[in-house]
C-alpha cells in the first residue's frame, strides 16, 4: 500500500476517496529506562532509548493505520500525519491517519 504525506501522488489519479483513517498506539516507558533516561538529560545528548520507544510505536501506527485503510478497501493513504502526546508521566500516544484512497495506476512510460 502507498503511504504519502502529499495529496496527489505523481502519475497516479485518484478514482475514489474512502475517508479518514488511523492508527493509535500507546506505550508505556519502563521504570528502569525513566532512571537510566534521567541520568542521560543530566549529561546532555541522546536518549537513545526513548528514541526507539518513538520509532517503534510511529511504525506500529502506521501499520494499524494501513490494516484499516485496508479493510475499507484501499490502495493507498495520502496525507498522511502523525500526532503524539504524553499520557501522565510515562505513556506516549502516537498517532498515524491520513485519507483512504483508490489510485489508479501510473501509466506506462
Amino acid at each position: 500500500m502507498l503511504v504519502t504525506t502529499t495529496e496527489n501522488p505523481a502519475g497516479y489519479r485518484t478514482q475514489k476517496v474512502l475517508g479518514q483513517v488511523f492508527g493509535v498506539v500507546v506505550r508505556s516507558r519502563s521504570l528502569v529506562g525513566n532512571i537510566g533516561a534521567a541520568f542521560k538529560s543530566l549529561a546532555g545528548g541522546e536518549i537513545k532509548q526513548y528514541t526507539r520507544l518513538v520509532e517503534d510505536a510511529r511504525r506500529h501506527a502506521i501499520d494499524r493505520m494501513i490494516e484499516n485503510a485496508a479493510l475499507l478497501g484501499a490502495n493507498a493513504v495520502v496525507m498522511m500525519r502523525f500526532d503524539s502526546s504524553e499520557i501522565g508521566q510515562t505513556m506516549s500516544e502516537v498517532a498515524a491517519y491520513g485519507t483512504a484512497v483508490v489510485l489508479d495506476p501510473p501509466p506506462p512510460a
